[in-house]
């Protein structure tokens, strides 16, 4: 029986500090003054604790390929182009090398739970599954990982990529991906979407889904958040779909967009804009007053849409940064999407925790409440609403009421 008894700890900004008792693994009581003996106590001296962070959309298997071949354009036409390049010289030392390299890094800046979106496909074929299945068993007591199986080339462009995802899924991959607007035509795009939700309720798995990433309304293949939400509905799958990117969304006239964002809501589909790669690929063609090219945040949480946001991809040709820190992303939206008050600045850390923890269908074990998981994380903060302007360190991570991290000053991690 191990119990870890955390003092002193912010978990409210508008509550006293707060003690944390666990006991193997789980919170088991939240409150004042505890005395009892602990095989290990941790005095936050009234810095921030927050379940631990949910990465809820990353790449691990294309991190770190930049230098490899730079895109020039800085298109997203681009970055798949080079990317299908050097998936083509992909061995498994090497994905293993970088994907793990994420994970150290992730984990370090305080990530407890991570989806990971692997390609799979007539290049990569299942080797990123294959690496991403192993990672997660070797880190297994550090940080739970999703595999999505990812059609990140289209499905109907291909060849065999649909059955290489429904292998990928026997292997043990936790969730269909989607790539529609990589398929040469609007009826192909649709069809890509009626196959990967076949295939998920087939198998009884969520559905994540890259779509719409576009700063124009021209091409209907990146116009399919509404059909999206009605397949959603008519297949029962509320609460189970998620949607990356949709930048598209922001290019929407506002009295349709109010509309689509209600529909959303209804559909109980999960919204997670990338803001590092969405910023940085859109509005290339701008000349002037060059737009932010994100999905309008605000006006999806004012409609009752669950928003999360993730890293997506770190130093590749989609985003030439990133370190796997998800307040630095946190620090992105807030700026472009005026998120600047501090209940708004609360409300990005409740968008990498508790609202992607639903996205990932883990709420009912996850956060800072009696009975649940101790996975958490201490900051060096001493209010919530300062922690994505602070940028702290993660003192401590913890999980399943062990200390996996700590670190008092800023440490890199090879």
């Amino acid at each position: 029986m191990k119990t870890l008894l955390i003092r002193n700890a912010r978990i409210r900004d508008d509550q006293e500090l707060q003690d944390i008792w666990i006991e193997d693994g789980i919170i088991q009581k939240i409150g004042m003054n505890f005395s009892e003996p602990a095989d290990r106590f941790i005095d936050c001296e009234g810095r921030v604790v927050l379940p631990g962070l949910v990465e809820g959309h990353i790449h691990p298997d294309k991190a770190f390929l930049e230098e490899r071949k730079p895109n020039v354009s800085g298109t997203l036409e681009e970055a798949i182009k080079n990317t299908g390049e050097l998936k083509a010289e992909y061995t498994y030392d090497d994905v293993y090398a970088r994907s793990e390299k994420v994970l150290k890094w992730a984990i370090a800046k305080g990530t407890t739970v991570m989806r990971a979106h692997p390609d799979v496909d007539h290049i990569e074929k299942l080797l990123g599954v294959e690496v991403l299945l192993e990672l997660k068993e070797v880190y297994r007591e550090q940080i739970d990982l999703q595999i999505v199986v990812f059609p990140q080339e289209g499905i109907l462009k291909s060849e065999g990529t649909l059955e290489r995802m429904e292998q990928g899924i026997q292997m043990g991959a936790d969730v269909v991906g989607g790539c529609p607007y990589n398929e040469k035509t609007l009826e192909d795009s649709i069809r890509h979407l009626e196959l990967v939700f076949d295939l998920a309720i087939t198998h009884n798995l969520p559905l994540d889904l890259h779509v719409d990433f576009a700063d124009h309304t021209e091409d209907p293949r990146y116009l399919l958040t509404e059909r999206i939400c009605d397949m959603t509905v008519e297949r029962a799958m509320q609460g189970r779909v998620t949607l990356g990117h949709v930048t598209t969304l922001g290019s929407l006239e506002p009295e349709e967009a109010s509309a689509l964002f209600k529909k959303i809501a209804e559909a109980g589909i999960t919204i997670m804009p990338l803001p590092a790669t969405d910023v940085y690929l859109n509005g290339r063609k701008d000349g002037k007053n060059v737009r932010r090219g994100m999905a309008p945040v605000l006006q999806m949480l004012e409609h009752g849409v669950n928003v999360a946001f993730a890293s997506n991809n770190i130093r590749n040709a989609f985003t030439p940064f990133g370190n796997a820190n998800l307040l630095l992303i946190g620090y992105l939206l807030a700026e472009t999407q005026f998120m600047g008050s501090a209940d708004q600045q609360r409300t990005v850390l409740d968008m990498i925790t508790y609202n992607a923890a639903k996205c990932l269908g883990i709420e009912k074990t996850y956060g800072i409440a009696e009975g649940k998981n101790a996975d958490l994380v201490v900051f060096d903060s001493k209010k919530l609403s300062d922690v994505i302007q602070d940028q702290p360190i993660a003192n401590f991570v913890i999980k399943a009421g062990r200390v996996i991290v700590e670190q008092s000053i800023q440490q890199s991690v090879e």
